[in-house]
């Protein structure tokens, strides 16, 4: 505690970008050369608000069918395993994907084995024919449609609600909100038996200016590494939807093969690929018209066709045959996009405050256990300047001899950013670290350090940097 309370707060200063302190993961030299890739698959209609959905008003479950409370959708949240701290519910679910990934890894005996392959092609989603069965067990010829969201879209999820009185499970739609979006664009006849029962809010496939509001081409993807297959899709499948896909294409392989695919095919789906979407439901979701079914754009139809056009893409590869070549390529639109979120006008602080400066300290003479939680606020600047991608924005740092080393960062759970502007017209803000002691902390004294970037009215961007006093850890 005496070494600590030697070493006070620095005060905030000026420094280059070079020497920003890296990520410390970055900089470890021992680590292991392993790559993992944490993949969405047919996520459309998973939360992990595993507790259900409660009525904040009441503490009682939310209406079933409407996910509304009292007929408000706003009032209904969905709860996560360690409700009410959200913080505490993302350690949980991400606690519980990693022991799940590390016992799958640790599992895993089968060796991939066999060709790398891959088909990929465009599709116009917007008037694409699809053959479905008929109740009588006939076939008939359908058609996507133009995209079109529906009025549950505008009503949320229970993880994260909208407003006014929308709710999900409505496929009537309100005459009000029905005129307010046929200002932007009325759909036509045609265009409300397609997409039939969803009452169209935004039809935002016939909506042009100043560009396309929805795609209408889309790509489709399979991969092959050996005997697992990857089905490329853009958009988030339900769960049922996405147990259709993949089951309609490994019955193609298997059965056109020749022995090359067997039962023993994974067929898997990569969820949100190479573009976006929305939403991907059955043909029985779709009827229901809850938020998923509201956002799936292309119709009733839509998984349908994602179905029979994935087969011809499995047909193909089985069949070592090129996909055939079309014209149909999304458009380009990188120099036309429109971005509404303003940048940053202006950072300051009070007369005679630098960036960096402490606003509120680790108390004097402080000492810590582990388990406790430390924190300080410092002088900061909108981290929109600068995301520092490679660096830090927090860093905890402990005393070795007469240098100060780099041991936890914003990578850690244990340490928390949290910035803040006070006023929303103000152009002063605030960053303030908060450190819960993790219980393999090597006792010593240790400090917070802060880094930004602010900008000034006229002029460059400027990094800056600062710590708070120094504290000991038992």
């Amino acid at each position: 505690m005496q070494l600590a309370s030697s070493y006070k707060a620095s005060g905030g200063r000026i420094l280059a970008s070079s020497n920003i302190t890296r990520r410390i993961r970055n900089t470890q030299k021992n680590n292991a050369k392993f790559v993992s890739a944490f993949c969405q698959s047919n996520c459309g209609d998973v939360s992990p608000n595993v507790l259900g959905a409660f009525c904040i008003d009441t503490n009682l479950p939310c209406d079933f069918n409407h996910s509304t409370c009292n007929g408000k959708n706003e009032l209904c949240y969905g709860r996560g395993p360690g409700y009410p701290n959200e913080f505490e519910s993302t350690r949980i679910i991400g606690n519980r994907q990693f022991l799940k990934a590390a016992d799958l890894f640790n599992s895993a005996s089968e060796e991939l084995q066999g060709k790398v392959d891959y088909r990929h092609t465009y599709l116009d989603f917007s008037q694409l024919e699809v053959s479905v069965s008929t109740s009588t067990g006939g076939q008939q010829v359908v058609k996507t449609c133009p995209a079109a969201m529906g009025f549950s879209f505008a009503a949320g999820t229970t993880d994260g609600p909208g407003a006014f009185d929308f709710k999900q499970g409505d496929d009537k739609g309100n005459p009000f909100w029905r005129l307010v979006g046929g200002i932007l664009k009325k759909p036509g006849k045609e265009q409300v038996e397609c997409q039939a029962p969803k009452p169209i809010l935004l039809d935002t496939g016939e909506m042009k200016e100043p560009y396309d509001w929805a795609p209408a081409i889309l790509p489709i993807q399979i991969i092959r590494i050996g005997q697992l297959v990857i089905l490329s899709v853009p958009g988030e499948f339900t769960t049922m939807a996405g147990r259709r896909l993949r089951d309609a294409v490994k019955n193609v392989l298997i059965s056109g093969s020749n022995g090359e695919f067997n039962s023993n095919t994974h067929v898997v789906l990569a969820g949100l690929t190479n573009t976006y979407s929305q939403y991907v439901t059955t043909f029985e979701e779709y009827q229901v018209q809850r938020y998923e079914g509201a956002s799936t754009l292309y119709g009733p139809h839509t998984l349908s066709a994602y179905i029979q056009e994935f087969q011809k893409l499995a047909t193909a590869m089985v069949a070592n045959k090129e996909i055939p070549a079309t014209n149909i390529l999304p458009p380009d639109m990188l120099d036309k996009q429109i971005g509404l979120l303003p940048g940053v006008i202006l950072d300051s602080t009070p007369p005679g405050v630098h960036f960096g400066d402490v606003s509120s300290d680790v108390a004097a003479n402080s000492d810590f256990r582990k388990g406790s939680t430390v924190n300080a606020t410092f002088h900061s600047a909108c981290p929109r300047n600068d995301l520092l991608t490679d660096g830090t924005f927090a860093l905890v740092e402990r005393l070795n001899g007469d240098n100060w080393i780099p041991v936890y960062d914003d990578d850690d759970w244990s340490l928390r950013f949290k910035w803040s502007r006070p006023s929303k017209l103000s152009p002063e803000s605030f960053a303030t670290l908060e450190w819960t002691i993790p219980e393999d902390a090597v006792p010593g004294v240790y400090r917070l350090r802060h880094f930004g970037a602010s900008k000034p009215l006229i002029g460059s961007i400027e990094h800056f940097t600062g710590t708070s006093r120094a504290f000991a850890v038992r």
